[in-house]
């Protein structure tokens, strides 16, 4: 079986931090709503009842999509990758233009992807690009707007992991 898209340990967590508190705190509540409405007579015109039931399917859907994601994902710790010369998955990346105009992405999985922050997912066109790139590498990326090319200036990872392999 061919492994998942990956994600950062903190992506995970943060999709299981969401997961438990619809879980846990928005579901029992809109449970307790819904019951409440319902013993309240004409459910047809009972406004609490039928948006709870509503929102009720909403957080359902949410909680399934959440399970399959968890389930489907691989976790890869960025702070145990070995060759830390490259731009791989987890990496920090500082890149320039022609123009000398500088950008810092980190490569993150595409479910924890956050463009104005500067993480940038797995399959995004940028992060194609930058795979295994070296500093001083030149990497050419197509965007919708054209191709742009870009210089790697730095690579750096999170966490210095002192015994590699153990």
């Amino acid at each position: 079986m061919k492994p998942g898209p990956p994600i950062t340990p903190q992506g995970m967590a943060t999709l299981r931090a969401r997961y438990d508190h619809l879980l846990g705190t928005e579901r029992p509540a809109i449970v307790e709503v819904v019951s409440w409405a319902a013993g309240n007579g004409d459910r047809s015109e009972n406004g609490d009842y039928l948006y709870g039931r509503k929102r009720m399917r909403e957080i359902d859907r949410e909680l399934a999509h959440l399970a399959r994601r968890m389930k489907a994902l691989r976790v890869v710790d960025p702070a145990h990758q070995e060759d830390r010369t490259r731009a791989w998955f987890g990496a920090t990346v500082t890149i320039a233009d022609e123009d000398d105009n500088q950008r810092v992405l980190t490569m993150v999985g595409d479910d924890e992807q956050d463009a104005s922050a500067g993480r940038i997912g797995w399959s995004a066109p940028m992060t194609k690009a930058l795979r295994g790139a070296a500093v001083g590498g030149l990497r050419t990326v197509r965007l919708p707007a054209g191709e742009k090319e870009w210089e790697v200036i730095a690579v750096s990872y999170p966490g210095a992991v002192s015994d590699v392999g153990g």
